[in-house]
C-alpha cells in the first residue's frame, strides 16, 4: 500500500525541532535563529486530523535576539515540554543562557505557558547550543546537551541530578534511555552510563538542604531543594562502544554516529543511525557520503551472559547521503530518517526492510521526524519552510513484513511436504 503524504508550507517559519504533545497534536520549533535575518523564532502549536490538515491553535513568540528552537522532547500525559533555545548574544557574552526551557500547554490548547529554566551550556560558548533534548520513558529524568556536555536533570524542576559529563573528544549528536543506562551517542563512540538510583523514602541519606527564592515579578518565595557539588553523584561509565567496521560500506571510510534509540518496548535492543564518508576521489570535490542503520543486541544487567555487553547484529543502507534525523516509532515496528539528499525513509524496525521512501521531501535536508504517540503519523521539517505529514500504511501497522514471511514459509513448508507424500 502507497504511503499517503502530504506538504504544508509555513511561510517564513524554517522549521529546526518538532515534537508530539498529544496524539493530534504537535509543537514546532523554528524561525530565522539567532542571526539578524527579520524572520522571527517561535514556538507553534499545531492540530493535525488523520486525513493530514494542519491547524495552527497558538504560537509563541521569543524574544528579540534569541535563537531558535534547536530541538525539542514533549511529555504528552503532563501536556508539557522541553526545549533548547539560546538566550540573546547579549546575554551569552554576560555568561547568562537560560538555554534549557520547559513549557505547558493550558487547559484550552490555545497558550502556551513557560515555566522553569535552566543554563545548562558551558560559560562563554557563543557558539554552542542545546542540540540534545530527551524526556526518559518513566518522565522523571531529562538529558540535554550540547556540543561537548552532557547534562541530565529532573523533569520538570530542572535540578540536577548528577554531575554534568563532558565528552574527552568528538561531538555529542544524541542520548536515549533505558530503565537503567544511558546510551551517549558521540561522533567517535557510544557512551554506557548506569543511571542513579532514585534516593529511598526511608533512606538515612540527608535530605538536600532548602533554600528560599523570590520568584522574579511576584515577590512570592518558595522552597527550593538544592545540593552543594559534593552531594551530586557522578554518571558512572560502564561501557564504550567504537564505531565498529560498517558492512557494505567503502573501504577506508570515516565512520561516525549520528543517532542513537532504544526500542520503546525492549531495551535489549538499540538501534543507532551511522554517515561513513569514502575517501575523496582525486577528481571529486567532495567525499561520497553514506548512511547506515545499524541493530544491536544489548545486555548490560549480564542477563544473557553474553560476551559483550553491547554486539551488532545487522544492518541496512538507508541510502546516499548523510543521515540527519533519526526516530523510532512508539510501538517498536518502524525506523524512520531523513537525509541530507532531501528524503524521508521508514525501515521495519525487525529485519530492517525498507518499508516507503520519498526521494524529495523536502527542499533542503530535512532536519527533523517524529512518529505520532499512535505511530499512525510520521511528521518530517526542513529548512525550507514546510512540514510533511506521512500516514503510514495500515498494511504496515496491522500486518508486520516478519509475519507475512512466516506464513510464506509455513504454507511453503506444508506445500513440499504434501508433495513429498505424492
Amino acid at each position: 500500500m502507497r504511503a499517503q503524504h502530504t506538504t504544508h508550507p509555513l511561510p517564513a517559519f524554517p522549521v529546526y525541532s518538532c515534537a508530539f504533545v498529544a496524539p493530534d497534536q504537535m509543537v514546532v520549533g523554528g524561525g530565522g535563529g539567532a542571526a539578524k535575518t527579520g524572520i522571527k523564532n517561535k514556538l507553534r502549536l499545531f492540530n493535525i486530523s488523520q486525513d493530514r490538515q494542519l491547524k495552527m491553535l497558538c504560537e509563541h513568540e521569543l524574544e528579540k535576539g534569541e535563537d531558535a528552537p534547536m530541538s525539542i522532547s514533549a511529555h504528552p500525559e503532563s501536556r508539557s515540554f522541553v526545549c533548547g533555545i539560546n538566550s540573546s548574544e547579549e546575554c551569552l557574552k554576560r555568561g547568562e543562557n537560560e538555554n534549557c526551557r520547559v513549557f505547558s500547554i493550558n487547559d484550552s490548547g490555545n497558550t502556551l505557558i513557560k515555566g522553569a529554566t535552566r543554563g545548562t551550556l558551558p560559560s562563554g560558548a557563543l557558539e554552542d547550543y542545546q542540540r540534545v533534548t530527551v524526556i526518559s520513558p518513566d518522565g522523571k529524568l531529562l538529558a540535554v546537551a550540547g556540543e561537548r556536555d552532557l547534562s541530565l536533570l529532573s523533569f520538570p524542576s530542572l535540578s540536577p541530578v548528577v554531575q554534568s559529563v563532558q565528552v574527552p573528544k568528538g561531538e555529542i549528536y544524541d542520548v536515549t534511555f533505558s530503565s537503567t543506562h544511558l546510551v551517549l551517542a558521540t561522533s567517535l563512540n557510544l557512551l554506557v552510563y548506569a543511571l542513579p538510583k532514585p534516593p529511598s523514602e526511608d533512606s538515612d541519606e540527608k535530605t538536600p538542604k532548602k533554600k528560599k527564592s523570590k520568584q522574579k515579578g511576584k515577590g512570592k518565595e518558595k522552597e527550593v531543594h538544592s545540593r552543594t557539588p559534593s552531594q551530586t553523584p557522578e554518571l558512572r561509565l560502564v561501557d564504550t562502544i567504537d564505531v565498529p567496521s560498517v558492512p557494505g560500506a567503502p573501504a577506508q571510510s570515516v565512520v561516525t554516529f549520528r543517532a542513537a534509540r532504544f526500542h520503546p518496548s525492549d531495551f535489549s535492543t538499540l538501534f543507532t543511525a551511522v554517515n561513513t564518508a569514502a575517501p575523496r576521489a582525486k577528481k571529486s570535490k567532495m567525499a561520497k557520503m553514506q548512511a547506515y542503520i545499524l541493530k544491536w543486541r544489548v545486555d548490560l544487567n549480564g542477563e544473557q551472559k553474553s560476551a559483550r555487553p553491547i554486539s551488532m547484529e545487522g544492518s541496512r543502507k538507508a541510502g546516499e547521503g548523510g543521515l540527519t534525523c533519526f526516530d523510532v516509532s512508539p510501538n517498536g515496528k518502524f525506523l524512520a530518517f531523513g537525509s541530507s539528499d532531501y528524503s524521508l525513509g521508514m525501515l521495519d524496525s525487525t529485519t530492517l526492510s525498507p518499508l516507503l521512501s520519498i526521494l524529495k521531501a523536502h527542499e533542503f535536508p530535512i532536519t527533523t521526524v517524529r512518529f505520532s504517540p499512535t505511530s499512525t503519523m510520521l511528521v518530517s521539517g526542513g529548512v525550507d519552510n514546510s512540514i510533511r505529514i506521512v500516514t503510514v500504511p495500515e498494511k504496515f501497522a496491522g500486518q508486520p513484513w516478519t509475519m507475512i514471511i512466516l506464513i510464506i514459509l509455513a504454507l511453503l513448508a506444508i506445500l513440499v511436504a504434501f508433495l513429498l507424500q505424492k
